[in-house]
């Protein structure tokens, strides 16, 4: 019988590190983002910097596609809830603009500035800032810290106004860091100041799905053992808990390859996403 046992919890979270190359991230997206930005920016269907707030970092960028939407996506980024911010990403949107869909990619102000329970307030009111430009179905995504957030945005104790809430189709958490209990372990614990009592009140798999969420949890199949249970661990969950959900762990992929898939408006990931093939 084989027990298993974490000692290192840093190492358990560590992606870039245990990753062959894995220093060439965050960078290698600057790029490929920065292009797209330009790209929609020459054409008129970039509308960056938009405010959802007063705070420095309560802006997003919107990327229309051509003619009409068919609805929204909005995109939540990761960095562990304490760096980065949206401007990595803007490549992303490209497979649900070519599907018809606006995209938007909101930044929040970083741990340890605020905690992660303000992170989910600001986050909300940017989906609802965004929504009320863009009419139609929406569907949340969000990568690591970013798939904890939109998971929370469809939980029971999600703080969306009910008429935006109740627009949301599906939602996909890539790699989603579901549990914030083992993170109260790291030194990163350190910025983010995850207690008790915000672990039970923030993290999804400790919480009641919404009415008819929809979750699809994506992972890649090479990441750090801790995420692929994470993945698994909230649509298990939550299918017993009512909620429509799925999970998948995308073969030959890591812990920042794994998005790449939402550039592509054909890729399986964005069919999810979008419910649509």
């Amino acid at each position: 019988m084989i027990f298993h046992h974490i000692t290192d919890w840093d190492d358990a979270y560590s992606n870039g590190a245990n990753i062959a190359g894995g220093n060439r991230w965050p960078e290698a997206w600057v790029a490929p983002a920065q292009a797209y930005r330009d790209e929609l920016t020459a054409a008129g269907r970039a509308e960056l910097g938009q405010s959802y707030g007063a705070k420095p970092r309560n802006r997003f960028d919107l990327f229309l596609p051509e003619g009409k939407p068919k609805g929204l996506v909005v995109f939540i980024h990761g960095g562990y809830w304490y760096s980065l911010d949206n401007s990595y990403w803007s490549h992303l949107a490209r497979g649900a603009n070519e599907r018809g869909f606006a995209v938007a990619m909101p930044t929040y102000t970083l741990c340890p500035e605020v905690r992660i329970a303000d992170i989910v307030v600001e986050v909300a009111a940017a989906i609802e800032t965004a929504a009320a430009k863009i009419e139609g179905p929406i569907h949340l995504t969000g990568h690591s810290a970013g798939g904890h957030l939109v998971s929370r945005m469809i939980s029971a104790t999600s703080p969306l106004k009910p008429n935006v809430r109740a627009r949301i189709g599906n939602t996909v958490s890539i790699s989603g860091v579901h549990d914030l209990r083992p993170l109260m372990r790291t030194k990163m614990n350190a910025n983010l100041r995850i207690d008790a009592e915000e672990a039970q009140t923030e993290s999804p798999v400790l919480l009641e799905p919404g009415p008819d969420a929809r979750l699809f949890c994506w992972v890649g199949a090479n990441e750090r053992a801790e995420f692929i249970r994470l993945n698994d661990l909230l649509a298990n969950v939550w299918t017993g808990l009512g909620a429509s959900t799925g999970h998948y762990a995308e073969p030959d992929k890591h812990h920042f390859n794994v998005v790449d898939g939402l550039a592509d408006p054909w890729h399986a990931l964005t069919c999810t996403l979008l419910g649509e093939r």
